[in-house]
């Protein structure tokens, strides 16, 4: 597949990701074995827990959806015990809408504007 299909394919399945919760039940790792391939649990049931989804409205997340188990903190403001420099100071473009643009690259916080005449 090409780069673009294989980019387009991952960016639908992250806007159509699921915040999951893992249940209480302690995880059991799956039994070791020296056996032939004859005993292996299939993959699909190696784990003896199940992903459910974070809002009960929702259905449980199938074999191929993308899942996640926090939200990414915020990158707008300061939090230094995480490394996020936050977005004060950054140089917006006010005219764009694009990422660039003072919507996405400033988190929406206005900005201030400067002229400056170079002779």
């Amino acid at each position: 597949p090409s780069f673009r299909s294989v980019g387009d394919s991952l960016k639908d399945r992250f806007d159509g990701a699921s915040r999951v919760m893992m249940p209480n039940t302690e995880i059991e790792a799956p039994v070791q074995r020296n056996d032939a391939a004859a005993h292996r649990v299939p993959r699909r049931d190696r784990y003896k827990f199940q992903l459910r989804p974070h809002n009960p409205d929702h259905k449980t997340p199938g074999f191929k959806d993308l899942v996640y188990l926090e939200s990414s903190p915020g990158f707008c403001e300061k939090n230094p015990r995480l490394g996020i420099p936050g977005t004060h100071g950054r140089a917006c473009n006010d005219t764009s809408i694009g990422v660039d643009g003072s919507n996405l690259m400033c988190c929406g916080r206005g900005y201030r504007s400067e002229t400056m005449f170079v002779v």
